[in-house]
């Protein structure tokens, strides 16, 4: 492990299990759905219901602002699966890092730590923030880094290189809003839309807004609700297959000589026919 990640791990986790209070503080902070994503989308919210002669281009930057975050997380996602798997901290035995309390520590099993896809979305979205008002996106930002970043390093769930490259793409990807080719092939369809059906399209945006909030974990939980449905019906239909294929002939013919002879019929009938 380099030095960075090394040093900066081991100040913080020297403060783990000290104040139960704190650790469950930093756990809520970091899991709780208001708490995480909650504030960053209100002062999206806030920026977008701004009034004012600049408020069609504000809503250009943010419409593609919105964009640019989703796109952060397919490439964090991205690369997360393309670099060698990092485990996380929390579950480095190398580290000796002592679990904070209310930490869970079978979370994000099979999930490479690096880089953070949370650092990625919300660096887009309170960049994308920053170009519409200076004060919201600094507030944006910094509620990003301290309240939903610097948490997920004190459990061990992140390195510290983890969250820099997910900033790090966030930003770069949020600077594409700033590309006028960019912004208005992405905002222009969605911005025909509001004013075609002003309800639907808010509508729309309220979802896609509370999915950021919540980092899509209602979306998770129904797909995997849908594939726990589906996984027991696959594997009685097999069953069921395989039950007719083991099952005994019932032909009412007490010759076992006569049982023989339909089985032989039986496989002569099943073999595959080739059109030449």
């Amino acid at each position: 492990m380099n030095p960075f990640d090394a040093g900066i791990l081991s100040f913080f986790n020297g403060f783990a299990r000290h104040s139960r209070l704190f650790d469950s503080l930093v756990s809520l902070s970091a899991s709780n759905q208001l708490t995480k994503g909650g504030v960053i989308t209100a002062l999206f919210w806030w920026s977008w219901s701004r009034r004012g002669s600049a408020r069609p281009r504000d809503r250009e930057y943010l419409v593609a602002g919105l964009f640019s975050s989703l796109l952060a997380v397919f490439v964090a996602r991205g690369l997360s699966v393309l670099v060698p798997f990092r485990e996380r901290p929390l579950r480095n035995l190398a580290l000796n890092f002592l679990i904070p309390y209310g930490t869970d520590s079978d979370a994000l099993i099979h999930w490479s730590s690096f880089p953070s896809d949370h650092a990625a979305i919300f660096t887009a979205l309170s960049v994308s923030i920053l170009f519409v008002s200076r004060r919201a996106g600094l507030l944006a930002l910094g509620y990003s880094l301290l309240v939903i970043c610097l948490p997920r390093v004190y459990m061990g769930i992140h390195y510290p290189t983890d969250i820099l490259a997910g900033v790090a793409i966030g930003a770069c990807l949020a600077c594409l809003v700033k590309i006028d080719a960019f912004r208005s092939a992405v905002s222009r369809p969605a911005l025909s839309g509001l004013e075609r059906s002003p309800g639907a399209f808010h509508a729309l945006l309220f979802l896609l807004t509370f999915q950021i909030a919540a980092t899509f974990d209602p979306l998770r939980v129904i797909a995997r609700g849908l594939i726990e449905m589906a996984r027991p019906r696959a594997l009685s239909s097999s069953k069921d297959v395989q039950a007719v294929g083991n099952a005994p002939l019932d032909t009412g013919l007490g010759n076992q000589g006569d049982r023989r002879r339909l089985a032989a019929d039986r496989d002569v009938a099943l073999e595959p026919v080739v059109d030449h």
